[in-house]
């Protein structure tokens, strides 16, 4: 099936339109710091005309007794611990207005932001790639600045600036990467946080809905 462009989307984010849509499915975090958790995930990817993509995407991980640790983890990396203000009530489960019954599990993460493509192009970029702007802020309190590349099915993003609330635990530097492969979003980010050095932190794989 030939790919169409999203209707009404602007020519500065054509190169970013594969991503347009709301993407589902699973995966995993794990770091010494927050242990091993499934978590299911909804990436929405949309626009409203303007020169960028709007992005949202929520993690849920199963819900079970959290330890004192694993809260800790969850402030640290975008999430909320079960009962400390977690979108949706004392367990962090959020009805979904538009579904039948509402996802399973405590909202582990949720993230909102922005993507464009620069104008600035960095020596040495690749014809057949672009230079990319994210910016993305979550509710533990932290808004990261990636600046990246994107093209022929591939996003790698490096954060650039990170701010965060005196709430807010310290991560020092995130990288992320995105593919298309065989019609699905795959992706992994890597962390330096909790003590650690520069390493895997999550990744996921989604289907478009």
């Amino acid at each position: 099936m030939p790919f169409a462009f999203p209707e009404g989307l602007a020519p500065e984010v054509y190169p970013l339109a594969w991503l347009v849509g709301t993407w589902s499915g699973s995966g995993v975090i794990d770091h010494p710091a927050v242990g091993k958790k499934p978590f299911t995930q909804e990436l929405v990817f949309d626009h409203d005309g303007g020169p960028y993509l709007r992005f949202e995407s929520t993690l849920r991980v199963a819900d079970d007794p959290v330890a004192p640790e694993d809260q800790a983890g969850a402030a640290a990396t975008g999430g909320e611990a079960p009962g400390d203000g977690a979108p949706g009530g004392s367990h962090g489960t959020s009805a979904h207005p538009d579904a039948a019954t509402p996802p399973a599990g405590t909202v582990w993460s949720t993230e909102t932001g922005y993507w464009r493509i620069s104008t600035d192009r960095p020596e040495g970029l690749e014809e057949d790639r672009h230079p990319l702007e994210v910016i993305v802020a979550d509710a533990a309190g932290r808004m990261t600045l990636y600046v990246g590349a994107a093209g022929n099915g591939r996003i790698d993003l490096a954060s650039d600036a990170i701010a965060r609330t005196s709430t807010s635990s310290e991560v020092r530097a995130s990288k992320r990467l995105y593919g298309l492969v065989e019609g699905r979003l795959l992706w992994v980010e890597e962390l330096a946080a909790f003590g650690e050095p520069l390493r895997s932190y999550a990744s996921g794989e989604l289907d478009r809905r």
